[in-house]
C-alpha cells in the first residue's frame, strides 16, 4: 500500500482535481509542462499539483503588490497598471518586466526596488 507523502496535504483531493484544494486545473498544467521542452516525456500526478500550489502562491503575492499599488493611487479597483507598477517595482518579478513594460506608468514605480 503507498504511504502518504510529503505533499499529502495538498493531495487530499486526489489526482483528479475534481475534488480537494485545487483551484486550478491539473490537465492544463500538465499539458503547459509538458510543450515546455521536447525532453519533457513524463511527468508524475503529483507535480502537477505542486505546480498549482506554486502558482495559487504566486498569484496572491503578485495580486498582494499589485493592491497595494492600486491603494497608493487611491482607488479601489486593481488595474493592469497596478500590476505592471508591482513588476517592476519587485526585484523578484524582473522575469517579468519585459512582459510590462509598455504598461508600466514612470511615476508610479519608485526608484528603489523591493528586495524580497
Amino acid at each position: 500500500m503507498r504511504q502518504p507523502g510529503t505533499y499529502s496535504g495538498i493531495l487530499s483531493g486526489g489526482v483528479s482535481g475534481k475534488t480537494g484544494p485545487h483551484s486550478l486545473p491539473l490537465a492544463r498544467i500538465k499539458k503547459i509542462m509538458k510543450k515546455s521542452s521536447d525532453e519533457v516525456k513524463m511527468i508524475s500526478g503529483e507535480a502537477p499539483i505542486v505546480f498549482s500550489k506554486a502558482c495559487e502562491l504566486f498569484i496572491e503575492e503578485l495580486t498582494r503588490r499589485s493592491w497595494m499599488m492600486t491603494m497608493k493611487g487611491k482607488r479601489r479597483t486593481l488595474h493592469k497598471e497596478d500590476v505592471a507598477s508591482a513588476v517592476v517595482a519587485t526585484d523578484v518579478f524582473d522575469f517579468l518586466v519585459n512582459l510590462v513594460s509598455e504598461c508600466a506608468k514612470p511615476e508610479d514605480s519608485s526608484p528603489i526596488k523591493e528586495r524580497v
